[in-house]
């Protein structure tokens, strides 16, 4: 079964799971086409190819999405790809007058988990005085019909080239996070819709105030409309950026000086981050974000999948480990002290691999053990 005929099951699937119906079905349209399926959306009368059916019922998802986001809206599915771990439904959400949301469904006990640990980072993060990372906010998370769902402020993504010293400040002051609470996945609190408060409000109609700096999303905290972060999806300038030297020497408990770990977004690819209009950088997906790692993880995970788009990975993680100077080097990292990382770094991500039950890579045999078999003396 080729991927695209993979990714119209799933949203077969998708379809029926938002949309439960009964109601009168609207017409959608693939696009860009039926062969390289990557959106669904409302038909327009210019749209070529065959329709998409799809209900529109009172029981579906829009109807959810009005009540907590507080405005008419429509929604826009990603066909998503196949044979992914964290595989779930993402939705675009618009308005009558543009995009107000991009909603994240928790269909799966993974999912779920994952979708949980972004919310709690995200409340972490609307705590923080970020100068350089821009992060969504979040609008809303709570459960509807047993799916978790978390509704975040669409950030204003501009393609480009992203200068080699935004990624370098952008990482660092991702490291200097101070998260409190202990790494790990925690399972959301899946509650009825009825527990909602009434009245909810359209994105954005908070002012402004003072944000909770705890990194947990507090269990009293309805599934209804969460109010939105002080944190602006159309981020003011930075006056000032902080000071890029953070601690030299080996950021490791195995390394010689027994350094202190740091915070990473743990999925720092390149389609995860985007050039904002102010110099800013704009990071989303933090889904995978931890604690207690060595400085310069996401330097390394940027790299390494950056190489993946050139080569295949066993190639990709040698190239890793023999650029992990010039990559780590403006962390202030020796050569010894940046392979050491590297290695851990690729140790890191075929564990994830494995507790996710997925091996996208191959079997870690084919593309790790050439790398770390020879540097035994390192781990």
């Amino acid at each position: 079964m080729n991927d695209a005929r993979i990714r119209l099951r799933y949203l077969d699937q998708t379809i029926n799971l938002l949309f439960p119906g009964p109601g009168e079905a609207r017409p959608y349209t693939l696009l860009p086409h039926r062969l390289l399926p990557r959106r669904l959306v409302p038909r327009a009368w210019w749209h070529l190819g065959g329709k998409v059916m799809v209900p529109s019922g009172e029981g579906g998802i829009e109807t959810y999405l009005r009540e907590v986001l507080g405005t008419p809206v429509r929604v826009v599915l990603h066909v998503r790809p196949a044979r992914r771990a964290n595989r779930k439904p993402l939705l675009e959400v618009h308005a009558p007058d543009g995009p107000v949301a991009f909603v994240k469904i928790g269909d799966t006990d993974r999912a779920r988990e994952l979708i949980a640990n972004e919310a709690r980072t995200l409340d972490l993060l609307a705590g923080m005085p970020l100068k350089i990372v821009v992060p969504p906010t979040v609008l809303h998370y709570g459960s509807w019909r047993g799916l978790s769902v978390l509704a975040l402020t669409p950030l204003p993504v501009r393609r480009g080239p992203i200068p080699e010293s935004l990624l370098v400040d952008a990482i660092a002051e991702i490291a200097r996070i101070p998260a409190s609470r202990p790494p790990g996945l925690q399972p959301p609190v899946i509650q009825p819709p009825r527990s909602q408060p009434s009245g909810p409000q359209r994105p954005g109609s908070q002012t402004h105030g003072h944000r909770p700096s705890s990194p947990e999303l507090p269990a009293s905290r309805p599934p209804g409309l969460q109010p939105p972060r002080s944190q602006p999806s159309s981020p003011e300038p930075a006056r000032s950026r902080p000071p890029r030297p953070l601690p030299s020497g080996p950021q490791h408990p195995s390394s010689p000086s027994r350094g202190r770990l740091f915070t990473w977004h743990g999925d720092f690819a390149p389609w995860n981050i985007a050039r904002g209009a102010d110099e800013r950088l704009l990071v989303w997906d933090w889904e995978r974000f931890g604690t207690g790692v060595p400085l310069g993880f996401d330097a390394v995970h940027h790299f390494f999948h950056r190489a993946l788009r050139r080569t295949d990975p066993a190639a990709a993680a040698m190239t890793c480990l023999a650029q992990a100077l010039p990559t780590l080097a403006p962390f202030g990292l020796s050569a010894a002290e940046a392979r050491l990382t590297a290695i851990h770094y690729l140790i890191t991500l075929a564990d994830r691999h494995a507790a996710d039950g997925h091996e996208p890579l191959g079997p870690p045999a084919r593309w790790l053990n050439p790398v770390v078999d020879h540097q035994e003396v390192l781990v």
